[in-house]
């Protein structure tokens, strides 16, 4: 009976999400762009991606001995790159409309925008390299450089927060030279189209963009900077043939993941390993087929928002600790699995998945509390909004 107490993660699931959900009267909209409403969605989907990484470990296909594997949460271990695929989509189109509402915004773009990320980065990088001192690793000098430059990565998780920075370090540096908004938004996309080609042709190694979670879903990056541009135009567009749309996106998104599904059995992400003389051109077509169906994901997304506004006080609190939670709770995932991210035995490891699933969020909500209070406290954040807040009350 315990074994099969994972499964109501399918229905607390729905629950969370649509508890003190409103749907919109009818001829009225619900605006799913606004930075509430996106927090509170990535707050559910960070909940995902915990599971994902916990399926990982527990039920994948390509676990050895087959007698670990423990059925429950198989529907999460493939998707991913299609929950990250969201954040990278407001990454882009967030940057794009701050440039374009906020005056100056630039200014001081780097410390906004990219030291939260890079520092988010070391921080974790850190607690990670002492964690595996503590639970028995040998690690000599060369491997202590490797994971503390995180060229060889100490939390497997931060892939996305090494690759960001350099998104938006693109975006800053076309938008800030480059006075025609559209070559700009060329520029940035070229970069991003750039990095996708580079990844697609490297194998699969041990160290930085080893592999196709690496680039799978960064397109949204400049999708989200496209669709913010052209919103003005886009949103009534969708207002006008809203069912249309809303029915296609909806009913096209699995058949759509079969596909993806199709791709990588026939083309193959890693070709290197039988010898494929194309092993790029493979690489590429299976990611094609992975951009549409995180596209798709976004897309209707975007579209069931406009009719139903989501938000409860649960979402709304995990909204806020969204990159804490999905770079610290990986660690509650390698001290309670078999192995620590493939090396010594974890030290705490949980057979059972329920119970696997809720140490883990219980001590990483509270570890990306702290953590989202060290980093605001390094960056100054909470003096700043101590500053403003009497600035208001004088005022």
């Amino acid at each position: 009976m315990g074994k099969q107490l994972i499964y109501s993660v399918y229905f607390i699931l729905p629950i969370l999400l649509l508890w003190g959900a409103k749907p919109a009267k009818r001829g009225e909209w619900n605006d799913s762009l606004t930075l509430e409403q996106t927090k509170v969605f990535q707050g559910f989907l960070t909940i995902c991606i915990m599971l994902h990484h916990i399926g990982q470990k527990t039920c994948a296909s390509w676990l050895f001995p087959k007698s670990r594997i423990v059925p429950g949460l198989e529907f999460f271990v493939p998707i991913g790159y299609i929950l990250v695929s969201f954040f990278l989509f407001f990454n882009g189109y967030g940057a794009y409309k701050s440039f374009h509402t906020k005056e100056n915004y630039l200014k001081g773009f780097v410390k906004k925008r990219v030291l939260p990320v890079v520092l988010a980065l070391y921080s974790t990088t850190l607690i990670f390299f002492i964690a595996r001192l503590l639970v028995g690793e040998k690690i000599d000098g060369q491997g202590a450089f490797y994971y503390l430059t995180s060229i060889k990565l100490c939390n497997p998780n931060t892939w996305y927060v090494i690759v960001l920075p350099f998104f938006y370090l693109a975006f800053y540096f076309a938008f800030r030279f480059i006075k025609k908004d559209g070559i700009a938004v060329a520029v940035t996309t070229a970069f991003v189209v750039a990095y996708m080609l580079v990844g697609t042709s490297i194998d699969h190694n041990d160290f930085l963009i080893r592999g196709e979670w690496w680039w799978n879903c960064v397109h949204m990056f400049p999708v989200g900077i496209i669709f913010a541009k052209y919103e003005d135009r886009i949103i009534p567009h969708l207002k006008k043939y809203y069912w249309v749309y809303a029915v296609v996106a909806v009913a096209a998104l699995y058949p759509l993941y079969l596909y993806s599904v199709h791709a990588q059995d026939v083309f193959s992400y890693y070709g290197e390993n039988w010898g494929a003389p194309d092993t790029v051109l493979r690489r590429r077509l299976t990611l094609l087929s992975q951009v549409f169906v995180t596209m798709d994901f976004v897309f209707a997304a975007l579209l069931l928002g406009m009719k139903v506004k989501i938000g409860n006080r649960f979402l709304k609190f995990m909204g806020t600790i969204t990159l804490e939670f999905y770079l610290i709770h990986g660690l509650f995932v390698e001290l309670c699995d078999h192995t620590f991210d493939g090396g010594v035995k974890s030290p705490f490891p949980i057979k059972n998945v329920f119970l696997y699933v809720l140490v883990v969020f219980a001590l990483g909500v509270p570890s990306a509390i702290l953590l989202k209070k060290f980093h605001g406290l390094v960056l100054g954040i909470g003096k700043k909004n101590k500053s403003q807040l009497k600035d208001k009350k004088v005022a």
